[in-house]
């Protein structure tokens, strides 16, 4: 697939009072990861990447338009230009972007390889999808820590196990790892202590300056860790919580939806999230709509009896063996959980489904252009998911209907 079959544009809400002490930057990036357009963006405006503030991540293996604020400075240029970012700046902002300051997100995806048959089906699947929304879990972009053996860095940050955190982030794959990443790791797994040897093979940046401190403090493994990055410390948690939210938002479901409506799964690598069938009966869609969860953490958490979201997420937290004051990252001098809300179900607005066209890329096959609006925070990915083939053997997308659902090529992300 091509980068420009998964388009995103993020869309700015009103700007919030104040003077305009941060330039506003329009980026459009190709194929880089957010993270990697900061740093890149930095270097070329002379900043350091902590001063390139983007309000959210998106998805790599895409064409993306973002906004980023960076302080006003002297000698600042109109625009950056190179064959995978161009970032032109566009007016002034009154603080560093947050995504608080986002209205949402629109998507143009392109489904390629279709047969007929399939092209219809997607349409019609997608026109109920965008009627009657889906759940609005986090999809597995966020849980680029996730580790088959270790489990969530975040857990471990949380329960102050410092020798597993630092395992973690030098020397055990995680789900979102580049292959440079996993060579040092293997290395690193083999010659765990030595790290005067690791020192040296390991590249250049905070991996080796954790390293530097551990040939002087070879035990000091708190220290250690809280010389990590901290965004990548912020990432572990908030993956961490975003897996804790999607436990308790499955749950939530599970009780709302009843015998009649039925449920299937929509599988992740550690474990399985409730989805109902569909169509979905009009009294349970508004039920759905009128459902929130916070997001776990230390505070703003209601007691667990108080509404169906929080008995949810407090049952997610027990199968843990967390409660919330479990949820303090004690001893991380840098990075911390913060609250917040997140609605239960997600309603895609404006959707388009254009007519199947030849597919340029796979002939004699159909290709379909869908586009939507999703409010910030809801994954397109996971909607595609349900286009897809989410269910796993023997369920079924609509309720009475026999059979999986029919395969579509999805995206890498």
């Amino acid at each position: 697939m091509l980068p420009e079959d998964f388009r995103v544009e993020e869309l700015l809400g009103p700007p919030p009072q104040g003077r305009g002490n941060y330039a506003l930057w329009r980026v459009e990036k190709r194929d880089l990861t957010t993270l990697e357009a900061q740093t890149f963006l930095a270097a070329r405006l002379g900043l350091p990447p902590r001063a390139v503030s983007f309000p959210a991540l998106k998805d790599k293996r895409a064409v993306t338009v973002q906004y980023a604020t960076t302080p006003h400075a002297k000698g600042l240029p109109q625009g950056v230009k190179t064959a995978r970012l161009r970032a032109e700046r566009v007016g002034s902002w009154p603080a560093p972007l947050s995504p608080r300051d986002l209205a949402g997100n629109r998507f143009t995806v392109v489904l390629r390889d279709l047969a007929p048959a399939e092209a219809e089906d997607v349409r019609a699947r997608f026109a109920l999808l965008a009627q009657q929304g889906f759940p609005n879990y986090f999809d597995l972009q966020r849980f680029g820590s996730f580790s088959a053996r270790l489990g969530f860095p975040g857990k471990l940050l949380l329960r102050g196990d410092w020798e597993g955190a630092l395992r973690a982030y030098l020397a055990e794959p995680l789900l979102g790892d580049p292959p440079s990443v996993r060579r040092f790791k293997a290395l690193a797994r083999e010659r765990w202590g030595d790290w005067k040897f690791l020192k040296e093979a390991a590249p250049r940046g905070n991996l080796r300056s954790v390293l530097t401190f551990l040939c002087d403090h070879p035990q000091d493994f708190k220290r250690a860790v809280n010389l990590i990055t901290p965004r990548v410390l912020s990432l572990w948690l908030s993956a961490y919580q975003s897996f804790l939210w999607n436990r308790g938002a499955s749950r939530a479901l599970e009780e709302l939806v009843g015998e009649s409506q039925g449920l299937a799964q929509l599988r992740f690598p550690w474990g399985a999230l409730a989805v109902p069938r569909y169509p979905l009966d009009p009294a349970l869609q508004r039920r759905l709509l009128g459902v929130s969860l916070p997001l776990p953490a230390a505070k703003g958490m209601h007691a667990a009896e108080e509404d169906l979201g929080s008995r949810a997420l407090w049952a997610a937290l027990a199968e843990e063996g967390l409660t919330p004051r479990d949820l303090k990252a004690r001893g991380l001098e840098r990075a911390y959980l913060s609250g917040g809300v997140r609605a239960l179900w997600a309603v895609p607005r404006e959707p388009e489904s254009a007519d199947p066209e030849p597919d340029e890329l796979f002939p004699g096959r159909l290709k379909l252009t869908l586009s939507f609006l999703l409010p910030p925070g809801a994954y397109a990915t996971l909607l595609l998911r349900l286009l897809a083939e989410p269910w796993g053997a023997g369920a079924s997308f609509c309720a009475g209907q026999k059979g999986d659902a029919k395969n579509i090529n999805t995206f890498e992300l």
